[in-house]
């Protein structure tokens, strides 16, 4: 995991712009933007903000941005309404119109968490040119090892159902699913005890 270090600012283009290919047919990203150009004009957008508003938890990169994972503290998985409000101008500039579809599936996810305190495995892609190589579990591990060692445990959510099996190998448990209200995607959560 050498190659797996902390992303900074300077990281903040080349991931956000790595993240929108990876999530470019992801299904909760197609809900909230059903039109595929628009989706790929603003997904690079919306995960700059991600990336800013992850900055006390942990931002993972693997080499030159091949891979990201982007993570929450314990304790703050939720965004409180101070740091939505902080963001509204970058947010509603990379959701426009799709607002209301975005603001739906932040409000199933946060429904959805555990009691616990956790870590929250918030966003993972790896460059679709990079994918079958190992980088995401590369810097999904090197994440967990930081979450074992602060003694608490990790948890997810994930729209697309193939990703399961990937999650299920790096120790998380399927804990439930569930469907975003008035026609939005599918869910998995997933929950990974400490060591898992």
């Amino acid at each position: 995991m050498s190659d797996v270090r902390d992303a900074g600012v300077q990281d903040r283009a080349a991931v956000a712009a790595m993240l929108g290919r990876a999530f470019a047919n992801d299904p909760a990203m197609s809900y909230v933007f059903p039109d595929p150009q628009d989706r790929a004009r603003r997904l690079p957008k919306l995960f700059a903000v991600l990336f800013d508003g992850d900055a006390d938890g942990m931002r993972l990169v693997s080499g030159p941005a091949d891979a990201a994972t982007l993570w929450r503290a314990p304790g703050k998985a939720s965004t409180p309404l101070t740091a939505m409000i902080a963001q509204a101008l970058p947010l509603i500039g990379a959701l426009g119109t799709a607002i209301p579809r975005g603001l739906r599936i932040s409000g199933a996810i946060d429904a959805h968490f555990p009691v616990e305190p956790f870590w929250y495995l918030h966003v993972a892609g790896v460059d679709p040119s990079q994918q079958g190589r190992g980088l995401g579990g590369k810097v999904i591990r090197a994440g967990l090892a930081r979450a074992d060692a602060s003694g608490a445990p990790t948890y997810l959510e994930t729209a697309t159902e193939s990703n399961l099996g990937l999650y299920g190998a790096l120790g998380f448990q399927l804990i439930g699913d569930w469907q975003v209200p008035r026609g939005g995607p599918r869910f998995w959560s997933m929950r990974r005890p400490v060591g898992g």
